[in-house]
């Protein structure tokens, strides 16, 4: 096996990496039950964040949302995201590769993207040395724990994906929640996620065209109350 390096950012105190980020994805929830999300793109110019588009539609977990385990910290006594609790993971955090079907996607030349095959796993046992991280088998899967592990193929909602980076290796947490990435929703937005932010699927194709790997694209997504209280001392957008 070997393991599909994807592009993530380095742990920095939190001002110091919005002051290097020039790109922001910014999800913004009703309340931590809410499912729904409006999606932002901003971009920093001349040190100002400038909104390019949004809102945009998404889903969310079905439980709704809590703490990840990002670029932020949390605060003292928050519910935190857990493996299998149905909720989206809420903060800000890195953006990585790309998956999916297709040979070739529209993408900038360094978002590193691989178009999955059947020895394509995305670990989320959390008991694995390997938990929350993406393996390429040298061979087809054989075991049960192989097959369970495999990403999805043949299934349009994960037929293009891009990571998000909650409890990203090398410092995963075990138990603390897996797989995360934005892909194309079910049901036309009726359905909601095990943890994932959906879309449609032109919505997610320009997504990825946009990401820029050298403007240290991050991910916010908060309730709107923490993100007004948050804005400020944050520095988003």
């Amino acid at each position: 096996m070997k393991v599909f390096l994807v592009l993530l950012l380095s742990i920095l105190p939190l001002s110091a990496l919005t002051d290097q980020s020039q790109q922001a994805v910014v999800g913004i929830t009703s309340s931590w039950s809410s499912s729904h999300a409006n999606l932002y793109l901003y971009e920093k110019k001349d040190g100002s964040w400038i909104k390019v588009a949004g809102p945009w539609k998404t889903r969310l977990g079905r439980s709704g949302s809590a703490w990840g385990k990002g670029i932020h910290a949390n605060p003292k006594g928050s519910i935190l995201k857990k493996e299998g609790d149905k909720k989206t993971p809420a903060g800000v955090f890195s953006i990585g590769g790309a998956w999916g079907d297709a040979a070739q996607i529209k993408r900038h030349p360094s978002l590193p993207y691989r178009k999955v095959t059947p020895r394509d796993l995305w670990v989320e046992d959390s008991k694995s040395p390997y938990y929350n991280q993406h393996l390429i088998l040298k061979h087809d899967p054989k075991s049960t724990w192989e097959k369970k592990a495999q990403m999805k193929q043949n299934d349009h909602a994960h037929s293009l994906k891009l990571f998000i980076a909650h409890n990203a290796p090398p410092k995963a947490t075990p138990g603390a929640g897996s797989a995360v990435f934005f892909h194309i929703w079910r049901g036309g937005g009726s359905k909601s996620t095990f943890g994932c932010t959906t879309m449609p699927e032109s919505t997610l194709k320009n997504l990825v065209a946009w990401i820029d790997p050298a403007k240290n694209p991050i991910y916010i997504l908060l309730p709107q109350a923490e993100y007004t209280s948050l804005r400020g001392p944050w520095k988003l957008p």
